[in-house]
């Protein structure tokens, strides 16, 4: 537990009451919304139930996203939240009051010794992430991490090598792979009912103050990893390459434009992928008309979602092209893939404690995350070097390997290091 005891000790010392709130999505979320397609009266297929247990869970950090976490929990009638920890003892005890949580503890270490739980969400700020989870890995204890992951692809590296020597996974919280939409959308892709995928969209166009960044593990390096591209926009892009599959190569720039940060506040990139698509992607925090938007056009239809935190099936639209009005009728039919409320950490949490029913890895799994955390830095290695980054091209010993930042931005620092 050597690294258990070293993860606490920066815990300790990295956050204050104020630092564990943690992400945009300061909202408390539900997943109460139901829309659903059509039900296809031919339809009887019925997925076997599987053997369910109640699992242990336990959240350390209880800032703004950990309330996301505890409401899946209550509402998934398969796990019982039975401790939290954070350093601030107060904002720790009244969290578990809150959700009716029998213990808390003021350190990772204590949770995990005392407590033994089958899986942990981790809700701490970002750089806290990967000490954390192996600290769980070693303990033999699943760590469920919200993005990002981790700082770098050498720190992810690292995880992963972790979880390769412990009897536990780590997984990583990107929630809108489940929602109802997206899994009809791969759905019918991966039937051929679509065509072939030709171009895409993804937008992430979100607006935070100077206010929201005054927080100071924000905006930062060294605590954040980057900025809109890495904290904000990899929920869409994520979700964006769980559709089109493996990306090939990007070109991208990245600007601090506003606000009074180290990172970017703004990038855009043009990504190829494996399977000839093009694709834009766009993350932002200057927005002041915020969006969360995908547009996927094959050669049959238009498949598009326009949301902010969260989609239903009402955020969705397909347009056909001429002759092809069966796809709309396809996508209606299709009632299997969920119950159309809103994406989110309840979809997610699903799909997690099935796989562990089953035996298997829990999404986001480490190979699918790192495919998403390898973009992250290739994007900001075409912005800072100007030049186009291809899948594979970032090996252990480049600078972009260790920071995302790499041979550095083309501004000047505002923060301390």
């Amino acid at each position: 537990m050597g690294r258990g005891i070293q993860a606490n000790s920066t815990m300790r010392e990295a956050i204050t009451p104020r630092l564990t709130e943690h992400d945009e999505q300061a909202v408390e979320y539900t997943d109460s919304v139901k829309v659903c397609p059509a039900p296809d009266p031919h339809h009887q297929e019925k997925e076997p139930k599987m053997s369910q247990r109640n699992y242990r869970a336990a959240i350390i950090g209880t800032g703004g996203i950990a309330h996301a976490h505890a409401q899946a929990l209550q509402a998934s009638g398969r796990a019982s939240l039975v401790a939290v920890a954070d350093v601030d003892a107060a904002r720790a005890a009244e969290f578990a009051a809150k959700y009716g949580v029998p213990r808390s503890h003021t350190s990772a270490e204590e949770l995990l010794r005392e407590e033994r739980p089958d899986f942990v969400h981790l809700c701490t700020p970002p750089h806290l992430h990967a000490p954390l989870a192996i600290a769980c890995l070693e303990a033999g204890v699943t760590a469920l991490v919200e993005k990002p992951p981790t700082l770098s692809l050498a720190e992810f590296d690292a995880l992963a090598d972790a979880e390769r020597r412990s009897t536990a996974h780590v997984a990583t919280v990107l929630q809108h792979r489940f929602g109802a939409g997206a899994i009809r959308l791969r759905r019918l892709a991966d039937a051929g009912e679509l065509g072939r995928p030709l171009l895409a969209t993804c937008l992430t166009q979100w607006y935070r103050d100077e206010e929201y960044f005054a927080v100071p593990w924000r905006g930062t390096w060294e605590s954040e990893g980057g900025g809109p591209t890495m904290g904000h926009g990899i929920h869409q892009f994520d979700l964006l390459f769980s559709v089109l599959g493996p990306w090939r190569e990007v070109t991208a720039v990245a600007a601090r434009q506003s606000r009074s940060v180290d990172t970017e506040d703004v990038s855009m990139a043009l990504v190829t992928f494996e399977n000839g698509a093009v694709a834009t992607v766009v993350n932002s925090v200057l927005s002041p008309r915020q969006t969360s938007q995908l547009r996927f056009d094959y050669e049959r239809a238009t498949v598009e979602v326009d949301h902010l935190y969260g989609y239903t099936d009402d955020d969705w639209t397909v347009t056909p092209a001429p002759g092809h009005d069966d796809v709309t009728v396809l996508w209606g039919r299709d009632g299997s893939a969920g119950d159309g409320g809103r994406s989110g950490h309840g979809h997610w949490l699903k799909a997690v404690l099935d796989a562990l029913d089953k035996g298997e890895a829990p999404p986001v799994t480490v190979e699918d995350a790192r495919r998403t955390m390898e973009f992250v830095a290739a994007l900001y290695a075409s912005a800072f070097t100007g030049e186009r980054v291809r899948t594979g091209q970032i090996t252990a010993d480049s600078p972009f390997a260790q920071r995302m930042d790499g041979t550095g931005t083309p501004w000047e620092r505002v923060r301390n290091p």
